[in-house]
């Protein structure tokens, strides 16, 4: 694997960093990789004269729209061939990265003024902040931006402190957030460590043929939660200045029994049984004599050092590596120490930095942008050997997974294959990434097409050998499916594992089609199967990974349609007349992130230009081209697309965790659209 690259607008040094294009459609200036001791060097982009042939204008509206649409993605493509968007979450990132720098002891007040800038930006007038668009105050968010503001200069009196302050108090303060949020304020002593659920240090050692061991949690959750371990063993605490406290975010001085967990109705439940068994476990942790914790400390940290990729990062995502910085900084690592250099370095190479903020991400998505732009740009039409694509294609390939991860656990048989999401991250491909991939390069022309031949060969046999028993596909590991684990005190964001879903599933459906897998093939029939007895009653399917049922029935529908289902089947007819249903009077469908706390409002949503091409895109795939409902969402599209060939989006659609961790990828409102309309204008006589 080479090392990872990125796209440069401005340097974010909280310590070094790099930045991204905001892709908005405006063109801004790129640089080539920093090395060290060598400023970016501008970087000469593909022209936006598209077509290798050469285009014929038309005033055809819908050849307009895609030209232009086109013409946005060749003006945004890198020298080195991929794409990349800004990931949007929520202010806790970018909150925890100023913890982080106190904690460490190395704030950069300069630096910190601007992520505490862009921080107050996302402040709504209502006080408090959201983890979406339009979304309800959310306590732990907005106590954790409260926080980082207070650890970078603001007094309680600030006026939006004061407005965050009502809406904290009003919620029940401290004591009613969530874990992780409790957590940073432990390591000030802003909160009391045995207030935090327990998750001992020993636990990495139960063996991975034990019914319950961390290769049971979910990738992202090992990668978080056994580098936490470390830092829960040791329970630092750094005191402060008194103003930087938060003690006026409780509601009132906090009694011992206002650290207990709240247990559910009835005496016989999985929740109430670990909670009892969180009792035990503190007892447990008091005690002088723990024959098993310095051997557990010293797996852990050799844990948490093996699975850091060259790059610096750790699982690719902020969770894992900022609790990995902290558990060596627990363990006695300095701050120049280079494995922590490192891991600082790779956290700020997903800074965001303007003239006035900086945003830490929560995560990079180059390979996941540059196979979904791919796509939009073959729907389109571009031909296969157009060097855009070549270039795209080959860079790609470059990224292939070849080392093998966390997933060998349970298939140690199965060759290494597949893509990750991020420049680098070989502990963790995946199976949606990996599906993508290989269906945007599957017809490119590239120089070597033996080597791309058998790319997707290893990363087809890779994909098929993470199919679960029950059928489906979850995105790291297989048979990830232990749900009593979301019931351990610990787990308040409902996320510690990774079972199947059937947007993932889908997937992997159309992936077998693409490739011309039979339908009688023994893992379509498992997966058919899977999908039939998940379908929710009113017709769609639940997304795991987009918001939320519009995106689970496009990714199964093309599933269905690449395996050759017959689309007049009841239970496709079924949730065709559910996405008809659930079309907007503007022509257009959008689905509210909040359809994850309430199924009833699955579907229904403002109107958005990423998920109108999911349910047309899905409408399409089961025979439905000819519809009204196709060419009134067709027309919504064509209508709404600026001159620049980008379209607005201010909702997230994508999900990280449902319901408690909602995702805006920035390239989603432009590349979904373009392979609606290059899908729609490839079929018979749409293209007079």
């Amino acid at each position: 694997m080479v090392s990872p690259e990125f796209t440069v607008m401005k340097s974010c040094k909280y310590p070094i960093s790099h930045a991204l294009t905001s892709f908005n459609g405006t063109l801004t200036e790129k640089t080539e990789p920093r090395k060290p001791g060598k400023s970016g060097a501008k970087v000469h982009h593909l022209p936006a004269s598209i077509w290798k042939k050469k285009a014929v204008e038309t005033t055809n509206p819908l050849d307009t729209t895609i030209r232009r649409s086109c013409d946005f993605f060749f003006r945004e493509q890198v020298s080195e061939g991929y794409w990349w968007a800004e990931l949007e979450s929520n202010v806790t990132i970018t909150a925890e990265y100023i913890m982080l720098f106190h904690f460490l002891g190395m704030v950069d007040k300069g630096r910190e003024k601007k992520l505490a800038n862009y921080i107050l930006s996302k402040q709504t007038d209502g006080g408090y902040w959201t983890i979406y668009y339009g979304g309800p105050g959310d306590l732990s968010t907005t106590v954790e931006a409260y926080f980082a503001l207070k650890l970078a200069g603001y007094s309680s009196d600030h006026p939006a402190l004061e407005k965050a302050r009502a809406f904290i108090l009003e919620n029940g303060g401290i004591i009613k957030t969530r874990v992780f949020t409790k957590i940073f304020l432990a390591l000030f002593g802003e909160f009391a460590w045995f207030g935090v659920p327990s998750m001992p240090i020993e636990l990495s050692l139960v063996p991975d043929w034990a019914f319950l061991n961390m290769y049971e949690l979910s990738s992202w959750s090992r990668a978080t939660i056994l580098p936490l371990a470390i830092v829960m063993a040791t329970r630092p605490v750094r005191r402060l200045p008194p103003r930087a406290r938060v003690q006026e975010l409780y509601v009132r001085p906090p009694r011992p029994t206002d650290y207990t967990f709240t247990k559910e109705e009835g005496i016989l439940t999985w929740k109430n049984f670990f909670i009892g068994v969180d009792h035990l476990l503190k007892i447990y942790e008091r005690s002088p004599i723990r024959p098993f914790m310095k051997r557990a400390m010293a797996f852990a940290e050799k844990w948490v050092l093996d699975h850091q990729e060259p790059s610096g990062d750790w699982g690719g995502i902020q969770p894992a590596m900022l609790n990995s910085i902290l558990a060596l900084h627990c363990l006695g690592y300095a701050n120049d120490h280079p494995v922590v250099q490192k891991g600082l370095d790779a956290l700020a190479n997903f800074c965001i930095e303007s003239e006035e903020s900086i945003v830490l991400q929560s995560c990079v998505s180059p390979v996941w942008d540059t196979a979904l732009a791919l796509k939009g740009l073959i729907d389109a039409g571009v031909p296969n050997d157009h060097p855009a694509l070549v270039k795209a294609t080959q860079w790609l390939l470059d990224r292939e997974v070849r080392k093998a991860g966390d997933w060998k656990i349970k298939c140690p048989d199965l060759e290494p294959g597949g893509w990750a999401f991020e420049f680098l991250n070989d502990w963790y491909p995946d199976v949606d990434d990996s599906g993508i991939v290989m269906m945007a390069i599957k017809d490119v022309k590239t120089k070597n097409g033996k080597a791309k031949d058998d790319a997707i060969k290893r990363g087809i046999r890779w994909c098929l050998g993470m199919q679960s028993k029950n059928g489906g596909w979850g995105a790291f590991d297989k048979d990830n499916t232990k749900h009593i684990l979301n019931k351990i005190p610990f787990a308040d964001l409902e996320a510690l594992i990774d079972p199947p879903t059937a947007d993932l599933t889908g997937r992997m459906l159309e992936l077998m089609g693409t490739f011309d897998y039979p339908k009688e093939h023994p893992a379509a029939v498992r997966a058919l199967e899977f999908i039939k007895k998940n379908q929710d009653p009113e017709g769609p399917w639940w997304g795991r990974w987009g918001v939320n049922y519009i995106y689970g029935t496009w990714s199964v529908l093309s599933g269905l349609q690449a395996m050759g289902e017959d689309p007049s089947q009841p239970y496709i007819r079924k949730a065709v007349n559910w996405l008809k249903a659930k079309q907007n009077e503007d022509g257009g469908w959008g689905e509210s992130c909040e359809s994850y706390h309430d199924p009833s409002l699955a579907g229904i949503g403002d109107t958005t230009p990423s998920q109108t091409a999911w349910a047309l895109l899905a409408l399409m795939a089961a025979g439905e081209e000819k519809s009204t409902s196709v060419a009134d969402g067709i027309q919504y599209l064509i209508r709404t697309q600026k001159p620049d060939g980008t379209w607005d989006e201010d909702q997230f659609t994508g999900t990280g965790f449902p319901k408690y961790f909602m995702i805006k990828y920035h390239i989603y409102r432009n590349c979904f659209p373009l392979m609606a309309l290059g899908k729609y204008r490839s079929l018979p006589g749409e293209n007079d």
